[in-house]
């Protein structure tokens, strides 16, 4: 478990970064919220974390809800009980950002206040009706493969336009944006193009004016490595982990 005391100061370091990166790319640093990305960490640490959020966002007077992202549905499901009382607040955003199976919504969704990785049709219809049936309306994002690995999920690009108007179609569902992870490649000219590409895709939907896209104006992307990239192409929401945690810890076994 990486040093409580350490969080804060790790997190402010990142607020530099992203503040720095918008203020190059002429945007407001505001505009730019960071994700802590919670992959491996226990509910003490992540705890930390949201405390050490919560503190800044309080001295710098912003009401918006903290937001922290798993990337594992029992990671969610077994830290849960520990973030419930600052979600029922509002204090808390809690973020799906890995893969996705449809058979795991209604875990999700017990506990998710935003699922970001929505990349099929099924997993879209599934949260929707789940939704539905909860009475309550979900954020979602659809997550786009800008790099087009293998290795990583997501709707190819030139499919993501169409796909969003018909997830935002859906009764129970918000779309809020789009997310993609950057390209694993050392050519920054790569990994912006990528990301630019996202913010084509989401000003494409956004001009389209189709039903349930008004409010579709979230980008996800960028993480510890590629943040100051992802800001300057648009960022509204960039994932951190290890720069706020410190390296993520070895699961036992």
């Amino acid at each position: 478990m990486p040093s409580s005391p350490g969080i804060p100061a790790r997190l402010a370091a990142v607020h530099e970064r992203v503040a720095a990166a918008a203020e190059a790319a002429g945007r407001d640093p505001h505009d730019v919220r960071v994700l802590l990305a919670t992959k491996t960490q226990d509910a003490p640490a992540v705890l930390a974390g949201v405390e050490a959020a919560l503190a800044a966002a309080d001295r710098a007077g912003d009401g918006r809800p903290v937001l922290v992202g798993e990337n594992r549905v029992q990671e969610l499901v077994t830290k849960a009980p520990a973030l419930a009382d600052l979600v029922a607040a509002g204090r808390l955003g809690v973020h799906m950002i890995g893969h996705l199976q449809r058979n795991k919504a209604n875990q999700v969704l017990a506990t998710a206040t935003c699922v970001e990785s929505v990349d099929s049709l099924a997993l879209a219809t599934a949260l929707a009706a789940r939704a539905e049936r909860d009475g309550r309306t979900l954020d979602v994002m659809v997550q786009v493969n800008v790099s087009g690995e293998e290795s990583k999920s997501g709707v190819p690009p030139e499919d993501a336009a169409v796909f969003a108007t018909r997830v935002a179609g859906l009764a129970g569902l918000r779309l809020t944006g789009f997310m993609t992870i950057g390209a694993r490649s050392d050519d920054d000219a790569v990994v912006r193009a990528g990301f630019a590409r996202l913010r084509a895709v989401r000003d494409e939907v956004l001009a389209s004016g189709s039903p349930g896209t008004a409010d579709a104006r979230e980008l996800s992307m960028g993480m510890t490595g590629d943040l100051e990239l992802a800001v300057a192409e648009g960022a509204t929401i960039v994932r951190v982990g290890t720069a706020v945690f410190g390296a993520r810890p070895t699961p036992a076994g």
